[in-house]
């Protein structure tokens, strides 16, 4: 990942690792909200609320424009598919290194438990 993937990533996941944000986000890509209507949907400050919002917008999974006085808040779709889509090729590389030690595990282990008893020479200690 280039630089600004990174940085890109690092701000996604900043902005979905908070509850209020990601429940935001999940109002916001349902339709348009005014930030004053999502703030009256928590227990908390407009400011507060506001501050959510701008986490989201500069991660780019939302965006706001003004109507007369109102910012209205909607959420970005596309966005949301790259996060998705980079969590898909995260998790494709995890799933092919943990094939790739199951591979080298069964490599190395014995193949057959009674082979490796005809070739141990040490006594059995069942055979008492």
């Amino acid at each position: 990942m280039s630089e600004t993937e990174e940085d890109r990533a690092d701000a996604w996941f900043h902005a979905l690792s908070d509850r209020t944000r990601r429940d935001i986000l999940r109002r916001v890509l349902s339709g348009e909200h005014s930030v004053s209507a999502l703030a009256r949907s928590y227990d908390m400050s407009f400011a507060a609320v506001q501050k959510h919002v701008a986490v989201l917008e500069r991660a780019g999974l939302l965006t706001k424009r003004r109507q007369g006085r109102e910012a209205l808040a909607s959420g970005d779709v596309e966005a949301v598919r790259s996060v998705g889509a980079m969590l898909t090729d995260l998790e494709d590389l995890w799933r092919g290194r943990i094939s790739r030690m199951d591979e080298l595990f069964a490599e190395h282990q014995p193949q057959d438990h009674e082979q490796d008893q005809e070739h141990d020479d040490r006594p059995d200690p069942t055979d008492r």
